[in-house]
């Protein structure tokens, strides 16, 4: 008994030493060591953030703008599906944007997707159906790598759900292309290697896909709307936080139900104990 506890003591200081042995150089280094050096692309991060005004979406009481989806899903079509894919979400799905069961249909026709051949089991393509997912761009990753200086473009479907703050995220992302300051370039050694493009919202600040929103006007809205390079940012964000969150507004409005249930179960169960002991004291009275 006496070996075994012994030898119990011995197993805890020694795991006690390699403990405070790993643990204090470190310790002392986070007080009084240097600060950790920071790259170089520090000093032009700037943190995003969501258009002016926001999105119709925020707060408790937020709501979707249809005509700000639909115009979203125009920019995805136009500019984003060349290189990114929405495999979540089913061309049956755009009836919540608004559109009917015709204008469903037309819209899956008007892409091509994966197929195979019912006499041979080939692989084809074909147009699309309701039914279908939004297809990727690429056949493969191998693929999307080789066309897009070795970066596999990320699917979108989930993208504002993936990213804090998505929907600012994906704004500010798209906003954020430009020129590094020269000066402060030179100053601290900072440079975007070829093939990547600078932009100050990015956590890399250099990121490989090019500027998808180069100029005003790149789609042409079939409401009218003017298509400023902020205003296809702020719709094809809002249209990919519905990609990746279709219930948000339902799960909102559930939530005022639930509140108000709440509130008056707990009435309900403060009357009731009113009701139930108001008689007991009475009697220890």
């Amino acid at each position: 008994m006496t070996i075994r506890l012994g030898a119990i003591l011995a197993g805890l200081a020694i795991t006690a030493v390699l403990l405070f042995w790993s643990l204090l150089p470190g310790v002392y280094n986070l007080a009084f060591g240097p600060p950790a050096e920071k790259q170089a692309s520090y000093a032009f991060y700037e943190h995003g953030e969501g258009p002016a005004g926001g999105f119709s979406f925020d707060g408790a009481m937020g709501k979707w703008d249809y005509a700000q989806l639909q115009r979203g899903y125009q920019v995805y079509k136009e500019v984003c599906a060349g290189c990114h894919s929405l495999k979540f979400v089913a061309f049956r799905n755009l009836k919540q944007l608004g559109y009917t069961d015709g204008e469903v249909e037309a819209e899956a026709k008007s892409w091509t997707v994966p197929g195979l051949d019912p006499a041979t089991g080939e692989t084809n393509t074909r147009p699309g159906t309701p039914v279908d997912g939004f297809p990727s761009p690429y056949p493969n990753a191998i693929a999307a790598a080789a066309a897009n200086n070795n970066a596999i473009p990320p699917d979108l479907s989930l993208m504002t759900k993936a990213r804090p703050d998505g929907s600012d995220y994906v704004y500010s992302l798209l906003i954020g292309y430009g020129e590094a300051d020269p000066v402060k370039a030179a100053k601290v050694g900072f440079e975007t290697p070829d093939g990547l493009y600078f932009n100050k919202h990015y956590p890399n600040i250099n990121i490989a896909m090019p500027p998808p929103l180069a100029v005003d006007g790149q789609v042409t809205y079939a409401d009218g709307t003017n298509a400023t390079i902020p205003q296809m940012s702020t719709d094809v964000a809002a249209f990919l936080t519905w990609t990746a969150e279709p219930s948000l507004v339902e799960r909102k409005q559930t939530g005022w139900f639930v509140i108000g249930f709440l509130l008056f179960a707990t009435a309900l169960a403060f009357l009731s104990y009113k009701q139930i002991w108001a008689e007991l004291k009475s009697k220890k009275k």
